[in-house]
Parts: C-alpha cells; sequence; structure tokens
C-alpha cells in the first residue's frame, strides 16, 4: 500500500472539500461534511480534512499507477478549482 499527504493553505479550505467531493460523487463514491470527506475512486482513495487556514489530504493505493492518478486528480481538479488562487498540492509520499 502506498501513502502520501499533501496540504495547501487556504482560507477557503472547507468550500474546497466540499466542492470536491460533491464532484467527485457524481462518479464515484464520496462522503462529506463540512470538515472531513472521503473519496473512494477505485484505484484508490483520499480522505480530506478542512481546518481554519488549510486542506489537508491523505491518499493511497495499492499500485504506483494508482498511486500517481490519485494524486493527479485530486490535485488537478484543486488547482481548476480554486481559480485565480492557484493552489498547488505539495505531496510528502
Amino acid at each position: 500500500m502506498l501513502f502520501a499527504q499533501g496540504q495547501v493553505k487556504t482560507q477557503k479550505a472547507q468550500r474546497y472539500l466540499k466542492a470536491l467531493c460533491n464532484h467527485f460523487s457524481h462518479k464515484v463514491q464520496a462522503t462529506y461534511n463540512d470538515d472531513r470527506g472521503r473519496v473512494d475512486f477505485g484505484f484508490g482513495r483520499c480522505e480530506m480534512w478542512a481546518e481554519a487556514e488549510t486542506l489537508t489530504f491523505q491518499i493511497q493505493a495499492e499500485d504506483t499507477d494508482g498511486f500517481a492518478r490519485v494524486k493527479d486528480v485530486v490535485a488537478g481538479h484543486l488547482e481548476r478549482f480554486s481559480g485565480d488562487e492557484a493552489l498547488q498540492v505539495m505531496w510528502i509520499d
């Protein structure tokens, strides 16, 4: 099992958490509330939580392909959703 964690500093952490989970829920299983979310992609999983000014992601996957794909999907969607804020996830494997 492969694991990574990433964080972004933003005052809109709860907003992005909800937007990401809601978006992903149209195609895969996703659950969330105001402060926590979980998305099961099939090729990997992402758990996220929002604090005052930080959005934290913890991902896991069985293999390197799924691991890279979860990172790309989560980070890519966050970058698009953040618009002018231009957020980028810094992953720590």
